[in-house]
């Protein structure tokens, strides 16, 4: 009885340990089959398990929605904008005497003389008085709530005290500014010259500036064209006599700030208001679609997190080991963080282009930040899928590769760049145009950096100051020599050394593919998962 009762003992436990083993045996297969379904592409997890691809057809007819919808409002936008510029151009051929259509490199007029100042400045009061007989638009006078007709202002800033001798090389001037304005009816201010003659007695070696101001209501017709209802737009018109560098030439700007809304009273007739609720269920739709897609990104996100946490858990089970940080981040997926940020810009680009076609909302600048930005993330995720070729995975690997090292080359060669920068400001600025400012000097650098107008760089110096026009040769010459010869040329060493690198190991991953007749990758993840840790 007690050897009989020892064997059956030993033989529970033997099944115990079977049992157990077959267990794990099991699981560490579930495991591997899981982690190769993971890294699979969708046509391949369609194959192994039947599973609809719905991420990628998700993503292929959000490509084709956002693109279309942002086109749509591109060509709406592209209305408004020829708009507003060609009522600006109309405003300075309406107000500023003699206008050209050219505009000096400040988008400025000049005048010389005492009388083409005032010639100028009554010029502007006579056409605003009778602006409703000259315009060919639908533009006038802006009213306010109770109809009254909107002021204009004109405000002269001028030194408080202030005497100039030049012959004798003496002035005496108190540098606090004073300003003086006046209001008057739109449709009287050409009487201004008469009823307020002081007010324009000019002291040109006191005056800093004039500014005249008023405001003129308009309707945007040409949408009319495209289906849709016009907006009306309030232009905020300013045009200044700016006289403060007092060197004999005063300029003259007109700026314009224009600001759309929705008509109070409207009436139209035809399909554009059934337009505009196609257009709004459209982009409905799309709202729509790109939350499906950030849904399914965010699941696939999770179901990423606990697939690492089962392979990291198994690991410190039977290994006692960690998996590297490196094979952590093969489970966290940058392209699906980029899909949710581009689906997130694109729902708030489609709510905020929709309160512009109800015209409850007129920021058109802050919406085609939002769905251009959008778009062009939606498009460059398309890499992912190409990702999965062979042949046209290089592109991202390459630049997988080479970033790190490309960013530290660029901090360095940052430094000098911005040295050169600072310099080019300081020195060559009086001298030369393109180095008038720090932006300018930044942008022209880049262009000869590219190898653009090199010779006109050089040929528009102002060969006034001899020791300048050496420094200015020496220093073009020195930058172009480093940065095309030198910097550049490593800059292009660094991406061909990592296309190199990537090119060696497509080929052996190829000869490794055709040897298991699987992607190296997913029978490296099946068959030597204990070699994927620290």
């Amino acid at each position: 009885m007690e050897s009989q009762r020892f064997i059956l003992c030993e033989g529970e436990s033997v099944c115990d340990i079977l049992s157990v083993m077959t267990q794990d045996i099991i699981k560490e297969e579930n495991l591997r089959d899981d982690l190769k379904y993971y890294f699979m592409s969708p046509c391949e997890k369609y194959r192994a398990r039947r599973h609809v691809p719905w991420k990628l057809g998700v993503q292929i007819l959000k490509i084709v929605m956002i693109t279309t919808q942002l086109v749509l409002f591109g060509l709406n936008n592209q209305l408004v904008v020829s708009y507003k510029e060609e009522n600006t151009m109309a405003l300075k051929n309406l107000f500023l005497k003699d206008y050209s259509g050219v505009d000096e490199d400040d988008y400025s007029v000049a005048v010389y003389t005492q009388q083409d100042v005032y010639d100028s400045l009554f010029y502007v009061l006579d056409q605003y008085s009778q602006l409703g007989r000259l315009s060919t638009g639908p533009i006038n006078y802006a009213e306010d709530e109770d109809g009254t007709l909107l002021p204009l202002l004109i405000c002269k800033e001028y030194y408080k005290r202030g005497s100039v001798e030049p012959p004798d090389e003496a002035y005496d001037i108190d540098a606090q500014l004073e300003t003086v304005c006046m209001s008057h009816d739109p449709k009287t201010a050409n009487l201004w010259r008469t009823q307020n003659s002081s007010f324009f007695e000019l002291d040109f070696y006191r005056l800093v500036d004039i500014k005249i101001t008023f405001q003129l209501k308009g309707i945007n017709l040409q949408t009319v064209r495209s289906r849709e209802l016009p907006d009306c737009y309030s232009f905020y018109v300013t045009i200044t006599f700016d006289n403060q560098c007092h060197s004999g030439k005063v300029k003259i700007f007109l700026d314009t700030d224009a600001q759309s809304s929705a008509c109070r009273d409207w009436k139209i007739s035809g399909t554009a208001q059934k337009n505009t609720h196609y257009l709004l269920l459209f982009d409905g739709f799309v709202i729509l679609v790109c939350l499906t897609s950030a849904v399914l990104c965010t699941r696939s996100i999770v179901l990423a997190v606990r697939l690492l946490q089962r392979f990291s858990r198994f690991f410190h089970e039977n290994y006692n080991r960690k998996v590297c940080e490196d094979d952590q981040r093969e489970f966290l997926n940058g392209w699906y963080v980029l899909v949710i940020v581009s689906d997130l810009l694109a729902i708030i680009g489609s709510i905020l282009k929709m309160e512009i076609q109800a015209k409850s909302l007129t920021s058109y600048d802050v919406c085609s930040i939002f769905l251009g930005t959008s778009t062009l993330m939606v498009w460059v995720g398309v890499i992912r899928y190409l990702g999965y070729f062979q042949k046209y995975n290089v592109l991202i690997l390459t630049m997988k590769a080479a970033f790190p090292k490309v960013l530290r080359f660029c901090c360095c060669a940052g430094m000098i760049y911005l040295g050169y920068t600072f310099c080019g400001w300081i020195v060559l600025g009086p001298y030369h145009e393109k180095f008038e400012g720090l932006s300018r000097v930044a942008e022209c650098l880049f262009s000869l950096l590219n190898g653009d107008d090199m010779f006109t760089t050089f040929a528009q110096l102002k060969d006034k100051n001899t020791l300048v026009w050496l420094f200015s040769r020496a220093y073009l010459y020195s930058f172009i020599s480093l940065f095309i010869y030198m910097v550049l040329s490593l800059f292009i060493a660094l991406i061909t050394d990592a296309y190199e690198t990537i090119k060696v190991l497509s080929l052996s991953a190829t000869t490794s593919e055709q040897k298991y007749h699987k992607k190296p990758y997913y029978h490296f993840i099946g068959m030597q998962i204990r070699h994927l840790s620290c």
